[in-house]
This record gives C-alpha cells, structure tokens and sequence, in this order.
C-alpha cells in the first residue's frame, strides 16, 4: 500500500503519516447518505489537549465502555452493540467503506449505543480519560508481513502502554489474528508487558472463539481460504 498522510476535511494542523486506503469502491448512495446524515450524529472529535470521557456521549448511564480499534466492516462492533445495548462503545476506523458499512449495521439494529472515531486512532487514543474502558478490542489488524515494515503494526511498546492505561484493572484486551508472523509478534509483545496477563489455560482458549465474541466478515473470509484465526484475551492487572 502506499504511503498517505491521513486529515479530516478542513483540517489545518500538522499530519502524521498514514499507511493504507482511505477509500476503495465507491459507495452506494444509500451509504452515502448515512454518511452525511447518521455519522455527524456519532462521530467523535478530537479537540488537541481536551480529554476525552466516553461516559459523556450517552444521554443514560452506562455500564460499560468498550473501544474497538479499527473495526473493518464494522460486524464485529454492531453485533456486541446490539448484544450489549447498556454498553457504549467507540468504534474507530479509518477506512471510508469500513465506516459506510458499519453505520449501514448500525441503522438497520437502531443501534444508540454506538460511537464512531473516522480518523487516524493514534490521534484518539492519547486524548481518551484514562481507566475508561472495561474492554478494547484489537480484531485482525494489517499484519505489515515485511520486517522493515513491523514498526507500522499496532502492536508494539508504546501503544500496549496507552492500551494498559486505558483499561481499568481487570479490564480485557482482546486480540484477534489469522497471519502467523503477526499472531507470534502480538503474543511476544503482550506476554512481556508488565500490565498484561494471558487468560489462556488450554489451547482451546486461543484456537476456538469465545461465545461472546462476534465473527467478523473478514474473520469468515480468513476461514474459508485456509487461515487459522488466533483467539487472544490479556488481563489488566
């Protein structure tokens, strides 16, 4: 993929480097009008300085935050929505189709209890109140298989410290992948950090997705071409 430098529309301040698409196909009008209409609704904006607090988007409390970084297609995020309607969660995607996908489930479940971040989350993440989240959700990211591209993966020191100050204690870290290279450099990566703990007792625990976590379209893709999607859940501590 090429290298772009990812901005929202208008934006004046200094970009960072985004590798990847921000759009493929075009979208269907009936997309296109959730975009315009729906997602100005649930969109999050960053202010630079301004925290962030996920409990003030919903007008009723609720009993969790989730947060999925990089939703894809956005079934993975709908379908625990819509499983979990007193649990807000904040999507963030950056791919233009993945977003028109995601509303388009959103819209048909009349989902309330959804967020959505369209921008670079490396933007997001910094800005979020710490401890918010009881769950953040890390589903078949771009693996970057060439090594002069691993620093590129989301998966690294830095970004496993701001996950950990995220979380609230006890709260989960799920990571799902189906690339070999990527599912030893997350399980490497994770296992050494001094704030996560493996759940895995068996190997049933990493190979067999767990009830309450909802296939996703790329996910079944992955299945039915031969890959082997990796199950991981870390503990806060």
């Amino acid at each position: 993929m090429t290298d772009r430098r990812a901005a929202a529309p208008g934006e004046t301040g200094p970009r960072r480097n985004f590798y990847g698409r921000r759009q493929g196909r075009p979208l269907r009008e009936s997309r296109k009008r959730l975009m315009e209409s729906l997602l100005p609704r649930i969109a999050v904006t960053v202010t630079p300085g301004k925290e962030i607090d996920p409990a003030a988007f919903y007008p009723t409390p609720m009993r969790a935050h989730w947060l999925e970084i990089g939703f894809g297609g956005g079934e993975h995020l709908a379908a625990q929505a819509a499983a979990n309607r007193d649990v807000g969660l904040i999507g963030c995607e950056i791919f233009l189709n993945g977003i028109a996908s995601a509303l388009s489930h959103i819209d048909a479940a009349k989902l309330e209890n959804v967020r959505i971040y369209p921008e670079d989350v490396r933007d997001l993440l910094p800005v979020l109140k710490p401890q918010s989240f009881e769950r953040i959700f890390l589903l078949f990211p771009d693996p970057w298989h060439k090594a002069r591209h691993a620093n590129r993966r989301f998966v690294n020191q830095a970004n496993l410290d701001i996950v950990a100050s995220l979380l609230k204690p006890g709260g989960e870290f799920r990571i799902g992948s189906d690339d070999p290279v990527y599912i030893g450099w997350a399980l490497a990566h994770t296992t050494r950090h001094p704030a996560f703990k493996w759940l895995a007792e068996r190997s049933s625990d990493w190979r067999v997705r767990p009830a309450d976590w909802p296939p996703s379209r790329y996910e079944q893709k992955a299945i039915a071409q031969g890959r082997v999607p990796h199950y991981f859940r870390f503990r806060r501590v």
